[in-house]
């Protein structure tokens, strides 16, 4: 692998948790080849996160070359013939440092990669896929005006009455959903500011589509599921700079309550799993939270990369006291081919003294090995 691609790569995992924009607020405008999709950088700095940007729509649903990485991220938890999956797609963005004068269609300004995955305990693993592109070659699109995301044939997209689809395939499952969103983008942090560490400096754009109604089809071993119910997640977050320089990886939840209430927090972690940053929001009452709190309860031992995974959490956010339990403990995803390296993203019951009371994600990243962000 050459230089230019690891730094591409070496970017990002996931997001907790961490759009096609008019260009970045103070940042120079970008060129785009004919080639639609394909974005060039015209300058070498990096676009940087200010609190006081506003989020503007539908804009901001699309991308943000500018930014050094982005993430559009959807998670399901669906029933079909009676018994719970989980569903995962996210795909990345990533601007690498390669030099922006380089005017070749071969020059890796820009990155795509994707993953996908479906949970079925049944199955005892997740079922995974990657890819990954740069962009303007081999069908890959990354538009700028509003969420449609393309590598081969697998898509995510939004359309004009505000409906997401996605499509992707395995060597052993596919996936073709439909997402309505119940309410317009929430935004998270301070109005899409979302701070990761005490310095002010470490923070993204973020917003979310808690709620997501779901609908569609998949495919496990060549056989046809139809979705019965669920409710989805989509995450949009972009960013120049995450973590702190202190951080090792992050732990973060998105929980769909069955009362149409809905839940995002996270924590930043040290050494020796020391919290350098909590955050939590709770959708209906519009606020933060006051205080969050992520208590292990269960680990789990991969015998892929000898990671030590905290698979089911004590949440305790505002003095309520949830409990996250995995469909399956084995939910790690093996991205060393795409994003480079492991991380743990696993579909939960949501129990609240001993009823279950939602469904959500728990996302688990450097546990395997310290993220360099």
């Amino acid at each position: 692998m050459n230089s230019a691609r690891r730094a591409g790569l070496a970017w990002l995992l996931a997001a907790p948790g961490v759009g096609a924009l008019a260009p970045a607020r103070g940042a120079t405008t970008d060129q785009r080849t004919p080639d639609d999709g394909w974005l060039v950088p015209a300058s070498k700095a990096f676009a940087v996160v200010r609190p006081d940007t506003r989020l503007r729509f539908p804009v901001d649903h699309g991308a943000h070359p500018d930014f050094r990485t982005e993430w559009w991220y959807v998670t399901a938890c669906v029933t079909s013939e009676g018994r719970m999956l989980g569903v995962q797609i996210t795909f990345f963005r990533s601007r690498t440092v390669h030099d922006p004068a380089n005017p070749s269609r071969f020059a890796p300004h820009q990155l795509l990669l994707a993953h996908a995955a479906i949970a079925d305990a049944a199955h005892g693993r997740l079922r995974h896929s990657q890819r990954s592109a740069r962009l303007g070659w081999r069908d890959s699109r990354c538009a700028r005006h509003d969420t449609d995301l393309a590598l081969g044939d697998w898509q995510l997209r939004r359309s004009v009455d505000d409906r997401y689809t996605t499509r992707a395939e395995g060597r052993d499952f596919a996936l073709d959903l439909v997402f309505e969103p119940a309410g317009p983008p929430w935004l998270q942090g301070d109005a899409g500011y979302s701070r990761k560490g005490p310095d002010a400096g470490r923070a993204s754009h973020y917003y979310s589509r808690a709620g997501l109604r779901v609908g569609g089809t998949l495919r496990l071993d060549g056989r046809p599921l139809r979705i019965d119910e669920g409710v989805a997640w989509l995450d949009h977050e972009w960013s120049s700079e995450v973590l702190d320089p202190r951080a090792v990886g992050w732990d973060w939840v998105g929980l769909n309550f069955d009362d149409g209430s809905a839940l995002m927090a996270f924590r930043i972690r040290g050494q020796e799993q020391s919290v350098l940053w909590t955050h939590g929001r709770w959708r209906n009452a519009g606020k933060a939270a006051s205080s969050v709190r992520f208590e292990p309860l269960r680990a789990w031992r991969s015998p892929r990369s000898g990671a030590n995974y905290p698979v089911a959490i004590q949440l305790v956010v505002d003095g309520r006291t949830l409990e996250l339990q995995p469909l399956l403990v084995d939910q790690e995803l093996d991205a060393r081919s795409s994003t480079g390296g492991f991380y743990w993203e696993g579909a939960m019951r949501v129990l609240e003294a001993g009823r279950s009371v939602g469904r959500g994600y728990l996302e688990l990243t450097g546990y395997a090995a310290p993220l360099r962000l």
